[in-house]
């Protein structure tokens, strides 16, 4: 197993991964510096410019220039500039400048998106080591950074991907995903919220009587928050342990069988216009389905309300949101929390500001700045803060639902093996559309998880 890439055949394949996406970089915003730093906090010197690089997405709809505002705020504390680059095609406008070794100091990417920028890095260990952040005091106060974040988003391979013990991503925006759909049409036709998937298939028959689909989905990436979830609630933590790791023989275990199942009927009950529209350019056009009562359900996550906050929608829609049915009666349902992370690039210029500018995330300043988006990050006290359909959403763990956390482990890139969305997610369109039956789909992913398995990358 190689232990090291060089960086520039690292960067190349990056940009494999991001190429035929069009797009510039856009010009930078900067904030400027405050005449001297503000007192408390672990403030490095001298005071510079850092780069930061952060995804664009429903938040910053809900409250536009919630990032700029944040970046101020540390700038005041700090003395540190911002030079901010927030697209939402983010990997698109990096990419450039990275080719040429130009790192931003600070990147704002979750794992899972498609272009798969994140993961690349956390395969070729180009990812620094930031441990040391959880003991770091957060600018500006006097509380350390550990003792502010929700221990149970420490610790997973979400945030430490080697197994070593090392935090190498933060956990920086949390939402429990789920199935959402019009709270106000159910109370109309009386219908109940399935409890189990045996209640779920009756009433997919139910409503295809008045010619409304039991299920959509944006796009097939949708369907790794849902698919940890469905593997939690049918197989307990060992069996998602197992197969998230890529255990020999995980998939032929009654549960796996379970969980493709599952699936596959679905697929037969989604929409049939879904998977035409399930690209970064149409999603919103299946979340739109919900809206317009063409389809029960969709999987999401809480931004959804304000992604969706212009758009038309039936006469009094209104959201609701459940966890993924119990495998069977008695049994619990559960709720992946989708993670956005934020982490530092091994080749970054300035990792001392940047370990700064992630304490900072921390600071009640910057919670509270980004509440006011809707974007809800992992610390102690936050739920109590949040009003409205947050509140509701944000309860669903209050309310008896199996909390998921963790992603699939990464492994080395080898010629002709595809991401996990490749291999577990994207096929769904295909399932959808009649083009590949349930038997090929597994069949696929054991052949690729025998190539995963061999090659998972290690501390």
């Amino acid at each position: 197993m190689k232990k090291f890439l060089s960086i520039a055949l690292v960067l190349a394949m990056a940009l494999t991964l991001l190429a035929g996406c069009g797009g510039a970089p856009a010009p930078a915003s900067s904030t400027p510096a405050a005449s001297a730093p503000a007192e408390g906090g672990d403030t490095p010197a001298p005071a510079q410019a850092i780069k930061v690089a952060a995804l664009s997405s429903g938040y910053e709809t809900t409250y536009p220039g919630m990032w700029q505002e944040v970046c101020d705020a540390f700038t005041a504390e700090t003395g540190i500039e911002v030079q901010l680059t927030l697209e939402k095609n983010l990997e698109d406008v990096i990419g450039p400048s990275m080719q040429g070794g130009d790192y931003p100091d600070v990147v704002l990417c979750a794992t899972g998106r498609g272009p798969g920028l994140t993961e690349q890095f956390i395969k070729d260990k180009l990812i620094a080591d930031i441990s040391d952040v959880l003991d770091m005091t957060i600018p500006g106060e006097s509380a350390t950074v550990s003792s502010k974040v929700m221990p149970t988003f420490l610790g997973t391979n979400a945030t430490a991907p080697y197994g070593d013990g090392k935090t190498y991503l933060f956990p920086m925006f949390y939402s429990p995903c789920g199935l959402f759909y019009n709270a106000n049409l159910f109370t109309e036709k009386g219908w109940k919220v399935p409890a189990t998937w045996d209640e779920m298939w009756t009433l997919a028959e139910t409503a295809k009587a008045e010619g409304i689909s039991l299920f959509t989905y944006p796009t097939t990436g949708y369907f790794d928050a849902f698919l940890y979830a469905l593997m939690y609630s049918v197989g307990g933590p060992e069996f998602f342990n197992n197969a998230t790791s890529y255990a020999e023989g995980v998939w032929d275990t009654p549960e796996a069988q379970q969980c493709f199942e599952i699936i596959a009927q679905l697929a037969a009950n989604t929409n049939p216009v879904t998977p035409a529209q399930a690209n970064d350019n149409d999603f919103s056009q299946n979340q739109q389905l919900i809206l317009d009562d063409k389809a029960l359900f969709m999987p999401n996550g809480t931004w959804i309300v304000g992604e969706m906050a212009e758009a038309p929608r039936a006469d009094g829609f209104e959201w609701g949101m459940t966890a993924l049915p119990a495998a069977k009666e008695g049994g619990q349902g559960a709720s992946y929390s989708f993670l956005e992370q934020i982490w530092i690039p091994a080749g970054a210029a300035n990792a001392d500001a940047a370990k700064q500018f992630v304490a900072f995330m921390y600071s009640d300043k910057a919670v509270d700045t980004f509440l006011k988006g809707g974007a809800v990050q992992p610390v102690n006290g936050v739920t109590a803060k949040l009003e409205g359909d947050n509140k509701m959403f944000y309860s669903i763990y209050d309310q008896g639902a199996t909390p998921v956390v963790g992603i699939f482990s990464a492994y080395n890139s080898v010629a002709g093996l595809g991401t996990v969305r490749e291999v577990f997610l994207d096929p769904v369109n295909s399932l959808v559309s009649g083009q590949l039956s349930k038997d090929q789909w597994v069949s696929d992913i054991k052949a690729a998880s025998d190539q995963m398995r061999a090659n998972l990358v290690v501390g």
